[in-house]
């Protein structure tokens, strides 16, 4: 079944909390998986999935930094593995763990991610944006598919995208800028864009097997997501620093905690039971970005390239020969 683009209403809204989300939830005996959960909004997910009951992993690529953030934060007890999303070999033997460990996976959010990064090759030429944002999730989610298929109550993906997706489509004819020349915004913009399309593909191949895929816009935080921006974007988004390089920002950037809520509700909303391949901005589901009055457009909203299932297609076909791995290759 396809979702309609548009919402509820869920009741929720942009100033709701995870806390909130989850007021009265117990998710005892569900295992979920947050990449990037150390740090920013990741960490207010971990709390919030783990104060419902829920056993997290956080990946990390620097474990031990991960685990000194969480037990800073009050989540000591949260398990921490080793994974890199720019090395396959590493998501790999993420995955083979996790496996081997004989869980299912019933929440896997992928949130981790890079924003606005200088021009950085991976892997096998990758452009760093879409390779860390996309592919290596992407990768992630096809290796830990067999544990996903196992929840025995279905299972959910989170992928983070951000309203940056507006800023470009998939650049099918030139992913890594090798011919244009890179401009880190294009860049990210077509990482948050491939981060939509990928659970709107997911969602239609998962959903007989009880998965569903969501992309969420967890709207403008504060978090080291801005480390590589610079004076001139900082002051675009009304971002100041002060003497200490501690950043602060207007009134319309959320707070971490209502920055997690977008995902957490995705992931385990009985709202959303039966439903999937949605963009998610605001605690609901978005509007389709044509049916805002046109102040809006730019700011809220998915744009239709996005959700449109051929391009959804295409980059699963496309990812699938760059990483090498399609969980549903052999039922196609």
């Amino acid at each position: 079944m396809t979702t309609q683009q548009q919402p509820l209403p869920s009741g929720f809204g942009a100033n709701t909390t995870a806390a909130e989300v989850l007021a009265g939830v117990d998710l005892t005996g569900k295992t979920a998986i947050v990449t990037g959960g150390y740090s920013g909004i990741g960490t207010e997910e971990v709390r919030a999935l783990a104060g419902a009951g829920a056993t997290v992993v956080v990946p990390a690529r620097r474990p031990d930094a991960a685990r000194e953030n969480l037990a800073a934060a009050g989540l000591g007890d949260v398990e921490v593995a080793t994974l890199d999303l720019a090395d396959l070999d590493s998501v790999r033997a993420f995955a083979e763990e996790f496996l081997a460990s004989g869980r299912a996976l019933d929440i896997l959010i992928n949130n981790a991610g890079v924003m606005a990064a200088p021009e950085t090759r991976v892997g096998p030429g990758w452009e760093s944006q879409f390779a860390t944002n996309h592919l290596g999730h992407f990768a992630l989610t096809n290796r830990l598919w067999p544990a996903l298929a196992a929840a025995p109550d279905g299972a959910r993906v989170v992928a983070l995208s951000s309203r940056g997706h507006k800023r470009s489509p998939v650049r099918f004819d030139d992913l890594d800028f090798t011919r244009d020349p890179y401009e880190k915004w294009a860049a990210y913009g077509q990482a948050k864009t491939a981060n939509v399309l990928f659970a709107v593909q997911l969602d239609r191949l998962g959903q007989d097997a009880g998965v569903r895929a969501f992309a969420v816009h967890p709207g403008g935080i504060i978090t080291e997501l801005i480390r590589h921006l610079d004076q001139a974007d900082l002051e675009r988004l009304g971002v100041v620093v002060d003497e200490d390089g501690t950043p602060t920002a207007p009134s319309r950037f959320k707070s971490p905690e209502a920055g997690a809520s977008g995902a957490v509700w995705a992931a385990t909303s009985p709202q959303l039971d039966g439903m999937g391949g949605v963009y998610i901005e605001d605690t609901d589901i978005a509007s389709r970005t044509e049916d805002l009055p046109e102040d809006q457009q730019e700011t809220h909203g998915v744009n239709a390239y996005a959700l449109d299932p051929d391009n959804a297609a295409k980059l699963w076909e496309v990812s699938a020969a760059l990483t090498g791995v399609d969980a549903f290759a052999a039922a196609a």
